[in-house]
């Protein structure tokens, strides 16, 4: 499971109002090669959640992105952070591990990079 994908999940269990970010605990990270795309990561910069993001590269082992976001327009003068950012996003993938619901701490097990947020019944 890639970032992008990450920084859009939450815990949908029922009478969870506090499901986002979900914390990663991973077994297993492998990275693979994306082509850089600098107008998609433009594009998808004002849409992703800063915070969680960095906590999630974090959990993975990637702590080369800056606490707090740099002004987005900055994105068109350095390539240095676009590259840092496109890692992060695009490149690292939970491939084994879980996902954890920030308020009630249920596991979400991720399995060959897919993440299995099927509810329980009681859930629903």
């Amino acid at each position: 499971m890639k970032l992008i994908a990450h920084n859009m999940l939450s815990c949908n269990i029922k009478g969870v109002t506090n499901g986002f970010p979900l914390r990663i605990e991973a077994e297993k990270v492998i990275e693979k090669e994306v082509d850089f795309n600098p107008d998609f990561l433009k594009h998808m910069f004002a849409k992703i959640e800063w915070k969680a993001l960095v906590d999630a590269a974090r959990s993975l082992g990637y702590s080369e992105l800056p606490e707090s976001a740099p002004d987005a327009a900055a994105l068109d003068s350095d390539e240095p952070f676009l590259r840092r950012f496109h890692h992060a996003l695009l490149e690292l993938t939970l491939e084994e591990g879980a996902l954890v619901c920030p308020e009630t701490g249920r596991k979400f097990p991720v399995n060959k990079g897919i993440p299995n947020l099927l509810l329980h019944e009681d859930e629903v």
